[in-house]
């Protein structure tokens, strides 16, 4: 049995949700599969998101709706996603999801402060 979360944690944008349909339609998913959002790691400019689809929640996940869908959380993740918004985007700068939290600046943690930056 999965947690229930009292508040929305992650917002799916009608966009975002729109193709989360698509995959479980080209998968032939029922509606036993929800999608799950979590961290999966840190780099130099931030945090780093997955999403997969899962049928198998686990006793300590927390469960919501968004656009429709339902929504997966680990216990590990959910304190990093209070508030993420997560669209699609199909545009100048590619095609994907784009993870908006508005909890994380983006930071360099690289060695002297160096990320991104070149020598001459």
């Amino acid at each position: 049995m999965t947690t229930p979360v009292q508040t929305q944690t992650v917002t799916l944008s009608a966009a975002a949700a729109e193709v989360v349909r698509g995959m479980f339609q080209q998968r032939n998913l029922d509606d036993t599969y929800a999608l799950r959002v979590y961290v999966s790691g840190r780099t130099c400019s931030g945090l780093q998101y997955g999403m997969a689809l899962d049928n198998k929640p686990s006793e300590t996940d927390s469960s919501f709706e968004s656009e429709g869908l339902k929504v997966l959380i680990d216990e590990q993740s959910i304190q990093y996603l209070a508030g993420v918004t997560i669209d699609y985007i199909d545009d100048e700068r590619g095609k994907g999801f784009l993870v908006e939290n508005p909890n994380v600046l983006p930071s360099c943690s690289c060695e002297g402060g160096s990320c991104g930056s070149s020598e001459n």
